[in-house]
């Protein structure tokens, strides 16, 4: 049975779940969660910093930041778009956010570590998706403050909300084209080693100086890192990586990041920047006027992104059935999909026109508590799914994200060792 009902039980503020460690960041509230399964020897962390603001409370942070009221007519429900909650942090200088999102990214990657077992020298690669870098060397500065060595792999992916996907499928799929044009395969040099992967993102900060209403209301911050061993806890069986440019700039981003000049060869930026580091950049359609976000609002998010992402799911769903077969296993079906949760009306008309297509689909709404989270959420979607999953489950995660680009690909759990 296909479910995308809201779970109510995350009706809460984040920060109010049982089983959140609390601290504070330099006054700032942090939250983080850990979560285990040995079975398929896959773990990690999720959480968030910041206030927590409510539906309730957050039009008047929208209205300071907009330095006015907040329209009626702007106004989002945002409850029937999925999300109740939210997380911001106010009126820091770029330093300040520097150094504290620094300090957030260290310690979810240490204590992504820990919930895997492992100590931080084992780790072999750290893969990490950001919409909106504070520098260029973010993914290095965090994992040298966590104590993972410096000659393990960092790779940074910048493609908006499809950024954290991205990167593990570079890390399970030795076909995808970014891998075809590295000197070396990720995916075939990571198989069988210790690696993190994960978004992180600073939106609260990224929107702060933004008078676009839609995406006060809809943006927050979060965290979600996971941590595995390609080839043994997730074996890769079909996928596709799609871009197509966001010609009308329906969602349009400014780059914190270099970029070449558009090409008609590719949206994506492929270039290894250090001994140990690699940089996936994926064009954007820039706000002209220099702001750091423009959206059309939600109705225009579900037009860009659900006939594109709809063909995706369909090519590999179709793909995989025909792996299947080839492997003697017709008769195995899709354990759950985790999906990139931009809003709940995406979600459910994805799953209404799939169906159309005959494809069934488990895809549950897990993100209640966060808002839009761009390149967190499906890492904290996967585990939160987590603790039900088997090893032999095979799973689809579905990305996608503003420029425009798609990362969807169906994996068999593995076992721990």
């Amino acid at each position: 049975m296909v479910d995308t009902e809201i779970k109510t039980s995350q009706e809460k503020s984040f920060f109010e779940r049982p089983t959140v460690q609390k601290d504070t960041v330099g006054g700032i509230p942090l939250g983080m969660e850990a979560v285990v399964n040995k079975s398929i020897g896959i773990a990690g962390v999720y959480g968030t910093w910041g206030e927590s603001y409510s539906n309730e409370t957050l039009p008047a942070l929208v209205e300071k930041r907009l330095g006015g009221l907040l329209p009626e007519d702007e106004k989002l429900n945002l409850a029937e778009l999925g999300f109740v909650n939210r997380h911001h942090v106010n009126g820091l200088t770029s330093e300040e956010n520097r150094k504290l999102e620094t300090e957030i990214g260290a310690r979810f990657l240490r204590a992504a570590v820990q919930a895997c077992g492992w100590i931080p020298e084992e780790v072999q690669a750290v893969l990490l998706g950001v919409s909106a870098p504070l520098s260029q060397d973010f993914t290095e500065s965090i994992a040298r403050q966590a104590g993972i060595p410096e000659d393990a792999l960092k790779v940074t992916v910048h493609k908006a909300c499809d950024s954290s996907v991205s990167s593990l499928h570079l890390a399970l799929n030795p076909n995808l084209d970014e891998n075809k044009h590295l000197p070396f395969n990720l995916a075939e040099s990571l198989r069988g080693k210790k690696i993190l992967v994960g978004g992180m993102e600073g939106l609260s900060r990224f929107i702060e100086p933004s008078k676009d209403s839609n995406a006060l209301q809809l943006f927050g911050n979060a965290v979600g890192v996971i941590g595995l061993i390609p080839g043994q806890a997730m074996r890769f069986i079909a996928g596709k990586a799609h871009e197509v440019f966001d010609e009308e700039g329906v969602l349009q981003a400014r780059m914190l990041y270099p970029h070449s000049p558009r090409s008609s060869a590719s949206l994506v930026d492929v270039n290894v920047t250090g001994e140990h580091s690699v940089l996936i950049a994926g064009l954007q359609h820039e706000p002209a006027d220099g702001s750091n976000i423009k959206m059309a609002g939600p109705m225009g998010m579900v037009k860009l992104f659900v006939r594109s992402g709809v063909q995706v799911v369909k090519d590999v769903y179709t793909a995989y059935q025909e792996r299947l077969m080839e492997m003697g296993r017709s008769g195995k079906t899709i354990a759950v999909a985790i999906v990139h949760h931009a809003n709940y009306k995406i979600n459910k008309l994805k799953e209404k026109n799939l169906l159309k297509e005959g494809i069934v689909l488990n895809m549950p709404w897990l993100l209640s508590e966060f808002g839009n989270v761009s390149a967190a959420s499906n890492m904290i979607a996967f585990l939160r799914e987590l603790p039900l999953l088997q090893p032999g489950d095979h799973i689809m995660v579905d990305g996608f994200g503003a420029g425009t680009y798609y990362d969807t690909f169906v994996v068999e759990l593995g076992s721990a060792p």
